[in-house]
């Protein structure tokens, strides 16, 4: 009922740049929070990015001042802008959605979706 679609995601070389995109669509009555993590090969899940409704933000320290969260104007596009990548970035990207949406025969029900996942690899 609710599907969220990621692209942006591939191989770059240290110090390098790659723009991440996240579409939610389907029966979402409103959306508060969009944000992006990552889980690396043998770690767990973490955060990167979290920006509100209102247009707040948060990052995680690791990425402060190299990584740009930002969501169009509709609020159902994310992004994740990454510069200066670092070779401890490498993991599979996650987009985060929160919120509310319409549930077949249950009406308004909590939202807390997740993307498919997108790999990035930052190697020379």
């Amino acid at each position: 009922q609710v599907q969220l679609v990621e692209s942006g995601g591939g191989l770059v070389q240290p110090g390098g740049s790659l723009r991440l995109s996240c579409a939610a669509s389907g029966s979402i009555f409103s959306i508060n929070v969009m944000g992006w993590y990552r889980q690396a090969p043998g770690k767990q899940r973490e955060l990167v990015a979290v920006i509100t409704k209102g247009g707040s933000t948060n990052y995680a320290d690791s990425v402060k001042g190299r990584f740009t969260i930002s969501r169009d104007n509709a609020g159902n596009t994310v992004y994740l802008q990454m510069n200066s990548l670092k070779p401890e970035d490498t993991a599979v990207y996650y987009c985060n959605v929160k919120g509310r949406y319409y549930r077949d025969y249950v009406g308004l029900d909590a939202l807390d979706a997740w993307g498919q996942g997108t790999l990035v690899t930052v190697s020379s």
